[in-house]
């Protein structure tokens, strides 16, 4: 098991790093060449500047079982056709039992904005949102694949 992040923009990379470090998994950071990041313990796989260079590059090297942070539901929803699963920055796990609903959503949304229509943006990020991130990749990791408690998650 392997944690991928679309860190372009992602507010939880120091949860993502602190917890792998714990679990002592593997985390790959995909950024394009406008950032820099080195955290001291991940990956960097940094790519052109081209509109979803970083999201085929992270889904180009998802293998099933890993795990993957995203905040883009397509990005989501191909993680979970190849086999892997998939957390935004707030903490809701994509499920096949939602993406459906998710992706039409942002259909209707585009279509809003395409119109000349407003959506409302992302609220600020608070406190809530960090530990509820945090718990829930938690849960990710002390399960395994097939939701089968692990020695990793003695708290669940």
């Amino acid at each position: 098991m392997r944690i991928l992040v679309d860190a372009d923009a992602c507010p939880v990379r120091h949860f993502v790093i602190k917890v792998a470090k714990e679990h002592k998994l593997p985390v790959i950071m995909f950024v394009d060449t406008s950032h820099q990041l080195d955290d001291g313990y991940s990956e960097v796989v940094t790519v052109d500047q081209q509109r979803d260079s970083v999201d085929i590059a992270l889904i180009n090297r998802t293998n099933s079982h890993d795990i993957v942070v995203t905040q883009d539901y397509g990005v989501a929803a191909m993680a979970l056709g190849k086999g892997a699963r998939a957390i935004n920055q707030n903490g809701m796990i994509y499920s096949s039992e939602n993406m459906d609903r998710i992706l039409l959503e942002r259909h209707i949304s585009q279509k809003i904005r395409r119109s000349g229509g407003r959506t409302s943006g992302p609220r600020k990020r608070t406190r809530a949102d960090d530990e509820r991130f945090e718990a829930a990749l938690r849960g990710m990791i002390g399960r395994s694949p097939g939701g089968v408690l692990s020695v990793l998650a003695p708290e669940l």
